[in-house]
């Protein structure tokens, strides 16, 4: 037990009848699983899309801590199961005005915890009266099936995060608009990420040519390059409004055009994505 085990308790954990666990997010780009914990706020394991198996806690206080906050976190038997070692998962330190965050493996450990029935609980000092303590415990009642279809969403979630896909440079072959075989796989993977994600807020497409032809023909190239492009995002449902294109033609190449592969480097649509943080 933690050294201030026997001092009073203020003591925070859903009852039997109380304990609810929640999918909230459950696409390919977002699993989230949330507790609620009476008078107290609420418990969220958060991951999403992108190359690692990510994982986040948050213990989201209604309160938030009004100075920095040392915490120990534990894995502790529910009162029905008497005679079961508590043991230590971390410690930790809140920081001042911010909801209670956990480091990935330690999140896993308590996840797994949880899956055998155990509470982890939080203990530290309240940060207005250092002579009163509180413990606020993650109940395990009612957590088994939702962390099974948690486990599904986790499974399912996208190899490649918004990150990723928000800037995006795709090239041509040459003369016209045929997207080279990388690129269609790119612009596959922004398409996907989008059929899931709502929260887009700006997309700015910039085309651009090689010098190669005339300059009129290659601004005007460059300017049906961009909006075959726009029409994919309007195709996927982003407001008209929130997309802004550009033809430059010609102008501001990032290669020269000596050389084949030169001049495909110059044969390009550049795509900025930006969402709300």
């Amino acid at each position: 037990m933690p050294f201030f085990a026997t001092a009073e308790l203020r003591h925070y954990v859903a009852s039997l009848d109380q304990s609810q666990w929640k999918l909230s997010g459950n696409t390919p780009i977002i699993c989230r699983l949330e507790h609620d914990i009476p008078a107290y706020g609420k418990a969220v394991f958060t991951s999403i899309a992108g190359k690692n198996h990510n994982l986040n806690f948050s213990l989201d206080m209604w309160l938030k801590p009004d100075q920095v906050t040392q915490a120990t976190l534990m894995s502790m038997a529910p009162a029905w199961r008497p005679g079961i070692l508590s043991k230590e998962i971390t410690e930790l330190t809140y920081q001042k005005y911010f909801s209670g965050e956990v480091p990935r493996n330690a999140a896993w450990s308590m996840l797994a915890e949880l899956e055998r029935g155990m509470e982890p609980t939080f203990y530290y000092a309240d940060w207005y009266n250092q002579a009163n303590k509180i413990a606020v415990g993650l109940s395990a009642v009612n957590f088994n099936r939702n962390y099974r279809d948690f486990k599904a969403c986790l499974a399912g979630l996208l190899p490649y995060s918004f990150d990723d896909i928000a800037f995006t440079v795709l090239t041509y072959e040459s003369g016209g608009s045929e997207l080279t075989r990388f690129s269609k796989s790119q612009i596959a993977k922004v398409q996907e990420y989008l059929a899931y994600d709502s929260e887009i807020e700006l997309v700015l497409i910039d085309a651009y040519t090689d010098s190669y032809g005339g300059r009129s023909i290659n601004q005007r190239v460059s300017e049906q390059r961009a909006d075959s492009v726009k029409n994919f995002f309007l195709s996927a449902g982003i407001n008209q409004d929130r997309i802004h294109t550009v033809g430059h033609g010609e102008r501001r190449h990032v290669a020269s055009n000596a050389s084949i592969d030169e001049r495909g480097r110059n044969r390009r649509v550049v795509i900025r994505i930006s969402k709300p943080m």
